[in-house]
C-alpha cells in the first residue's frame, strides 16, 4: 500500500515538473508527525485556542445518521505551518508556498541532549557541525527537522510552554528550546527547503525579537512547529509531506505532516 501511495506522490511531483529532485522510497511505513486538534491543543498564550462546536451528531428523522461541526482557531497553534510572510513582509503567504517546498527528503537532527540540559537551549552551529561529522553533510533541498524531545511533554501545557498563564503577561514566562539565528543563516546558505521543530517555536521561548523567524522567512523558507513523533524517524532517508490548510493570504495554518520511513 505504501508503495502505491508513493507512486501517486511521484505522479504529483511529475505534474509539478520537479520529479528529478525526488528519490521516493519504494516501500516503507507512514508515520504521522502531527498532534491532533482538540480542547487540549497548545497555542501561544495570546492566541485563540481551538474550539469545536457540534452542529449535529444524531440520527435524523429520515433515519440516517448525520454529523457536522464548526471549528475555529488561531493560525499558529498545534502542529502548524509558519508561512514566510509571518515575519517577512512581501514573502510567501500560506497559499503561495510552492508544493515542492513542502514535500521532500528530510534530515532529522537529534538535539535532545542539549534540550535536556536547559529549557532555554538553542541549536547552534557547533551542534549542527557535530551532527554532520557523525552523519554526513546536510544536502541542499532537504527538509530539516530538529528533534529536541520536547514533544514528549505534550499536551502538558506547563511542561511544554513553561507556564499555564495566558495573555500578553505570559509571554515572558515561556521556556522551551529553539534554533539560534546564526544556525538559521547557515540553513539559508545551505539552501534547505523548510525547517521544523518539535517545540512551540523555531525561536526559543525567551526570544523577544524572533531573529530565527526573520532570517529564515526573509529567504522564503517556511517552518513547521509543534511537530510530533520525530523519535520514530531515522537521521536520514525519510520522505516528508507537509500540507497546511490552504488559507488565502494566511500567515500560517494547521498542518498535517507525515513521513514515509523506509
Amino acid at each position: 500500500m505504501a508503495r502505491s501511495v508513493a507512486v501517486l506522490i511521484l505522479a504529483g511531483a511529475l505534474a509539478c515538473g520537479r520529479s528529478g529532485d525526488l528519490d521516493i522510497p519504494r516501500e516503507g511505513s507512514w508515520i504521522d508527525l502531527s498532534h491532533d486538534f482538540s480542547a487540549q491543543t497548545i497555542y501561544w498564550p495570546t492566541a485563540k485556542p481551538f474550539k469545536l462546536e457540534v452542529v449535529s451528531a444524531q440520527r435524523t428523522p429520515a433515519g440516517y445518521y448525520y454529523a457536522a461541526n464548526n471549528f475555529s482557531a488561531a493560525e499558529h497553534g498545534g502542529t502548524h505551518l509558519d508561512a514566510p510572510v509571518h515575519f517577512a513582509e512581501g514573502k510567501w503567504t500560506t497559499d503561495q508556498i510552492p508544493l515542492d517546498r513542502l514535500i521532500g527528503h528530510t534530515i532529522v537532527l537529534d538535539m535532545q541532549s542539549g534540550a535536556d540540559s536547559s529549557a532555554d537551549y538553542r541549536v547552534d552551529l557547533a551542534a549542527i557541525n557535530g551532527w554532520e561529522q557523525e552523519h554526513g553533510a546536510i544536502q541542499p533541498g532537504s527538509i530539516v527537522l530538529f528533534r529536541t524531545g520536547w514533544a514528549r511533554r505534550w499536551p502538558d501545557r506547563a511542561a511544554y510552554l513553561g507556564t499555564l498563564r495566558t495573555g500578553p503577561e505570559a509571554v515572558s514566562e515561556l521556556h522551551f528550546p529553539g534554533i539560534d539565528s546564526a544556525a538559521a543563516q547557515w540553513l539559508v546558505d545551505r539552501k534547505v527547503k523548510a525547517v521544523g521543530i518539535d517545540t512551540p517555536s523555531i525561536d526559543y521561548g525567551q526570544s523577544t525579537s524572533f531573529p530565527t523567524h526573520q532570517v529564515l522567512f526573509a529567504s522564503n523558507i517556511p517552518a513547521f512547529e509543534n511537530v510530533a513523533n520525530l523519535d520514530r524517524l531515522l537521521p536520514r532517508g525519510s520522505f516528508v509531506i507537509a500540507l497546511p490548510m490552504k488559507i488565502k493570504g494566511g500567515s500560517g495554518g494547521p498542518l498535517r505532516i507525515v513521513a514515509l520511513v523506509p
